[in-house]
């Protein structure tokens, strides 16, 4: 499949798929269990989707930044869709925004993760493990008394396998310092910003 025509189909499907599943987002939050419930309104639920969707794809990084800004938009307007259908009212704007901000950021690393290079998969893995870990604190500190702890104890798990797997695959020392002092970073960063994020929203 020659370039533009590969893109164009990375693009349809990502978008596709992305509109689909911000749809069952909002279905899914009326039938998740309370110990996952969170998983349909957290922020690192649809980073996750967003990094799945775009790593599928196998993109470059460039396309990586523009799949991971329509993927997590559309996600959005998936979820808000759905939730009218539902008689839900959703405005969408905030995580809208939100999506144009953080979405270059997400595909970027969800495209290193799959790339060639093992120091900017490094990076791309602790910065996505970064999310699913900041989140997972944030859940068990700021919100323990409103939601069930199932799912952030998740996402710290998932972080800190991510990062194991991630330097055992790389099997380098740089890589391996690249993903731990990327997750951390991207961990320190975040728990600020979903603390930001959470009270604005």
């Amino acid at each position: 499949m020659t370039p533009f025509p590969r893109i164009l189909f990375s693009v349809l499907a990502v978008v596709g798929a992305s509109l689909l599943l911000g749809g069952l987002t909002s279905w899914a939050q009326g039938v998740l269990p309370d110990a996952l419930a969170s998983f349909a309104n957290s922020p690192s639920g649809w980073t996750a989707l967003t990094a799945l969707l775009v790593a599928a794809a196998r993109p470059s990084l460039a396309l990586g930044a523009v799949l991971g800004v329509a993927s997590f938009v559309v996600l959005v307007l998936g979820y808000t869709v759905a939730s009218e259908l539902r008689g839900l009212a959703y405005d969408p704007l905030f995580w809208g925004v939100v999506g144009i901000i953080a979405g270059p950021f997400v595909g970027i690393a969800a495209a290193a993760v799959v790339g060639r290079r093992a120091v900017h998969a490094a990076l791309g893995a602790g910065a996505l493990a970064g999310v699913l870990i900041a989140d997972g604190i944030y859940g068990l500190t700021l919100v323990r008394s409103t939601t069930s702890p199932v799912y952030w104890t998740a996402c710290l798990v998932a972080g800190a396998a991510l990062v194991a797997v991630t330097a055992t695959r790389l099997r380098t020392p740089a890589a391996a310092a690249g993903v731990v002092a990327s997750a951390a970073a991207a961990t320190g960063v975040l728990s600020l910003g979903y603390g930001v994020l959470n009270g604005v929203a």
